[in-house]
Parts: structure tokens; C-alpha cells; sequence
């Protein structure tokens, strides 16, 4: 996991939002405010040796919300730091980026937008993944790749983002049920049940077959809120307890 990593797509969304800042952004936390440009964290707890990247076949497409780049509590960030094949835009109401209405109409992605069911037409809504998006055993198959648009922000601007984005009307709504009670500590959710943009992408992930990846998201998370949560109360880490020990778990080759 020690290596070193180009800035991704969560990464060069937030330069651009700082570059249009009229005034510095400062993030709480740490003396000074010093934090690691990588990870966000205060340097005495950095991230970024502990970084892993699991290559998948599906994608992940973030739409955010203005501030969420900023916040060091984000976790659309820690999907970027994971998947490769992550992709993020800034959503504003009166415009969209013509980037994104082009990977929407990619033909190698089948896109999917993550929203609960409950809020939309039940003919756009479901459960599964379309039966062609599914691993193929055929090596030469020409089976279109899953790419999951996750919209990253407080449930209140999700909802906002759902309903004024029509170029995301045509898309299939797919709706999850977890079991698992969100295992977020670092911002209160309205209820127990709805979980964090990187638990979502987990979910997303176990549906599509990246079991690994989705593991490694988990306990990836887990790590990022037990350095967060440190930093925070200006605790000491300590490297080899079990969250830190089931990454490097999944991390290394067996």
C-alpha cells in the first residue's frame, strides 16, 4: 500500500472549488491547520500509507454537492482513493458538465442511479443488477459496464439533486435495502438506516460481484474514522489493532 498516488477525481474537484473560492477555505482540526493535501487528515495521522487501490470492472460516478469537496469528513473521497475507475462533478441547478452528459451516454457504462425507491416512479425502480451487467465468464464478452451514480451530499441536497437533474430522468433507479445499520460515526444521520456515500458504494459493489473491492471499502472507511476520530480528540494510533489489521488483510495478495 505504500506508494505514491496521482491527485483523482475527488481530488481535482476540490482544487477547482478552492480555485473559485473568493476567500481560503480553513478546516478544522489540527494546530495550525496543517493538513496532508492526499488525505485530509492532520500530518501526524496521515492516510496515505495505509491507501489501497482495488481495480474493478464496475465504476462509480459522484455528483456533489457544492461544499462536500471541502469537508475532510467526506467519503466520496475515500472511494476515489480506492477505484480507479471513479469519476466526480460539482452540481449546480442551471448547469450541468458536458463531461458527465457525455459518460452518461458512453456505450460501454449501463448507468444506474442509487436512490431509494420509496421516492420515485416505481417503473424506474430496482433491485438488482440488469442481467447483462452481471460478470461474464466469456472473455470476449461485449457486456456494458456498471457505473453507479452516487449522489454525495446530506440527504436534503440528494433529494434537491434528484429531483432538478432531468439528465438523469432516464436512468434506472436502483434501489438499496441494506441490513447493516450505517457504521459512520464522523457526521449524524437523520436516521439510523441511511448510510454513507462510500457504504453505498460497498453495496453497490457486493450487487455487481467486486467483492474485494467492496470489503476493502469497508475496512477502509474504518481506518479513515479511527485516524479522523484520533486526530480529533488528539489521541495516539495504534497501527496494529483490528481495523488496521483487516485492511492490510485485504490488501495483501494471498
Amino acid at each position: 500500500m505504500n506508494q505514491t498516488h496521482l491527485p483523482h477525481a475527488v481530488s481535482r474537484l476540490r482544487s477547482s472549488r478552492l480555485e473559485r473560492s473568493t476567500r481560503p477555505f480553513l478546516a478544522r482540526g489540527g494546530p495550525h491547520g496543517e493538513r496532508c493535501a492526499a488525505c485530509r487528515l492532520i500530518l501526524s495521522h496521515c492516510l496515505c500509507p495505509l491507501r489501497p487501490v482495488v481495480p474493478t470492472r464496475a465504476g462509480v460516478c459522484l455528483i456533489m454537492a457544492e461544499h462536500e469537496t471541502l469537508k475532510p469528513s467526506n467519503t466520496g473521497w475515500l472511494i476515489a482513493d480506492v477505484l480507479p475507475d471513479t469519476m466526480a462533478f460539482g452540481w449546480a441547478r442551471t448547469t450541468v458538465d458536458p463531461a458527465l452528459i457525455k459518460l452518461l451516454a458512453d456505450p460501454q457504462w449501463q448507468a444506474y442511479l442509487v436512490f431509494p425507491g420509496e421516492f420515485v416512479a416505481p417503473e424506474r425502480v430496482i433491485t438488482q443488477l440488469l442481467p447483462a451487467m452481471l460478470p461474464d465468464t466469456h472473455p470476449d464478452s461485449q457486456s456494458k459496464r456498471p457505473l453507479f451514480i452516487l449522489l454525495d451530499a446530506t440527504w436534503q441536497e440528494a433529494r434537491k439533486i434528484f429531483r432538478k437533474s432531468p439528465y438523469l430522468n432516464y436512468l434506472p433507479v436502483l434501489s438499496l435495502t441494506p441490513e447493516q445499520l450505517s457504521r459512520y460515526r464522523l457526521r449524524r444521520a437523520q436516521k439510523e438506516d441511511h448510510l454513507c456515500t462510500v457504504e453505498i458504494a460497498a453495496l453497490c459493489l457486493s450487487l455487481a460481484g467486486e467483492t474485494l473491492a467492496a470489503q476493502t471499502l469497508e475496512a477502509y472507511l474504518d481506518v479513515f474514522t479511527e485516524h479522523y476520530l484520533r486526530a480529533k480528540q488528539q489521541q495516539k494510533l495504534d497501527l496494529d489493532d483490528a481495523v488496521h489489521q483487516r485492511l492490510r488483510a485485504l490488501a495483501t495478495p494471498s
